[in-house]
């Protein structure tokens, strides 16, 4: 698995993200997510932890898909957040030699 990495703003994951080509926005359009998990894989995962506040925390994926499309999905840091793209996100392979992978 590849590591995650820690910044101090969800912006700053975003922005590193964004400068590598990772500019599509899967949380307005994560339904292709939820129907096919098996065409994406996470290349990138940034965290951001809030200092005060356990609801300041979120997880920042990079995602690429078999089409080729590259782009981010913004979930909270909770394993059991209301989103079903986030449950599924945290399930997928990392990367393609990740032996581990729960879907």
């Amino acid at each position: 698995m590849k590591p995650t990495y820690h910044y101090s703003t969800v912006s700053e994951a975003l922005d590193n993200l964004n400068e590598m080509g990772f500019t599509y926005d899967f949380n307005i359009h994560e339904d292709a997510i939820a129907k096919k998990p098996h065409n994406y894989e996470i290349k990138h995962i940034y965290r951001y932890e809030g200092d005060s506040d356990p609801g300041d925390e979120a997880v920042v994926y990079g995602i690429k898909s078999t089409s080729g499309k590259k782009g981010v999905f913004v979930a909270g840091f909770s394993a059991n957040s209301d989103s079903k793209v986030a449950q599924i996100l945290s399930k997928l392979c990392v990367d393609e030699n990740d032996q581990q992978c729960r879907i």
